[in-house]
């Protein structure tokens, strides 16, 4: 059998035995095996072989003498992997968890990671970790290019700082295409986006509250300055149903519908990939599929549209249509 088959095996064999309360017999594994992997046949020697290397690698698998026979079951070893509370299982999440969570590199929560990694690494005996290492091999994450906000940590430090005291902070931003200016915010929380951290912040000199909430994108802070002044957090301001309103970064309090014409290929990919919890999708007559979407700004839609070529045409508000038809037609006249 191939050495990465046998790693699956034994990482299966781990999670039986986690989420088995009273244990399992040798028998009850290896049909569990058989069930869960679509194997088409698995001897019992084989199974108490993988128990035997886990148990060599480190792993407390101890053995009681049950009505139904022997069984196995995973100890509460204080040198082991249980010693910092966490499972093979939640082990080998954590790992793919921090390579998902690249986009924060640079800053203190990537300290605070990296920390509790180190120490999850000194804690498991070497055997384990090797363990999981060969694993991971099987398990790749990518997608989420790396950025380093390492020259905007102490900017960060100050934001922070500023969102739990509810200072108003001056701001040096230089927004792409503009020239660096002097701004003052109120700062109530950060959020990641695609790889890039934004501000969610109010703009103090804008009255309307329904426009006052804006995003800034801290790749654009060249300088913040915590002030000795305070501002009275909006309570009606929720952070979480704010930022869960749109398909992007552009979220806002009133988002619009906007409704998209996809082909059948078109569809089978937004179904496969979402845009948003809440879109919705018709089917029409004619065969095509009609995609209801919230979105607060034409930019957030203007990548997906375009990803989907002639498969895809945004029919109202009117607004968005003349956005993308001028992007389009601009795209047309550089290509001719």
């Amino acid at each position: 059998m191939a050495r990465n088959e046998q790693l699956i095996r034994q990482h299966k064999l781990l999670q039986l035995l986690e989420f088995s309360r009273f244990g399992r017999t040798l028998e009850e594994l290896r049909g569990d095996l058989v069930a869960d992997l679509g194997l088409s046949a698995l001897h019992g020697r084989t199974v108490r072989r993988d128990i035997e290397a886990l148990q060599a690698a480190g792993f407390d698998i101890q053995t009681e003498t049950l009505e139904r026979g022997k069984v196995y079951k995973l100890g509460q070893n204080n040198n082991s992997v249980h010693e910092v509370g966490i499972s093979a299982t939640e082990l080998i999440a954590l790992s793919i968890g921090r390579e998902l969570l690249f986009p924060l590199l640079g800053t203190q929560y990537w300290q605070g990671i990296e920390t509790f990694w180190n120490k999850i690494q000194e804690a498991v005996p070497n055997g384990v970790f090797d363990h999981y290492a060969r694993y991971r091999k099987s398990l790749h994450v990518f997608g989420s290019p790396r950025k380093s906000y390492e020259d905007q940590a102490g900017i960060l430090k100050t934001i922070n700082r500023s969102i739990l005291e509810h200072r108003v902070v001056e701001i040096e931003y230089e927004p792409i295409g503009k020239s660096a200016a002097i701004r003052r915010i109120e700062p109530y929380g950060l959020a990641v986006y695609q790889s890039s951290i934004y501000v969610v912040a109010a703009a103090e000199e804008v009255e309307d509250p329904t426009e006052r909430l804006r995003h800034w994108k801290l790749d654009r802070f060249r300088a913040a300055k915590a002030l000795d002044e305070y501002f009275k957090p909006d309570p009606n301001i929720d952070l979480e149903s704010h930022l869960g309103r749109s398909i992007g970064i552009f979220s806002g309090d009133d988002p619009t519908i906007v409704r998209i014409r996809l082909g059948e290929r078109a569809a089978a990919w937004v179904r496969e990939d979402p845009w948003h919890p809440e879109q919705t999708l018709e089917p029409q007559p004619d065969g095509s599929i009609i995609l209801s979407v919230p979105a607060s700004h034409p930019r957030e839609l203007l990548p997906k549209v375009l990803s989907l070529a002639s498969d895809a045409e945004v029919l109202e508000p009117a607004s968005f249509r003349e956005t993308i038809a001028e992007s389009v037609k601009s795209m047309a006249d550089r290509y001719r």
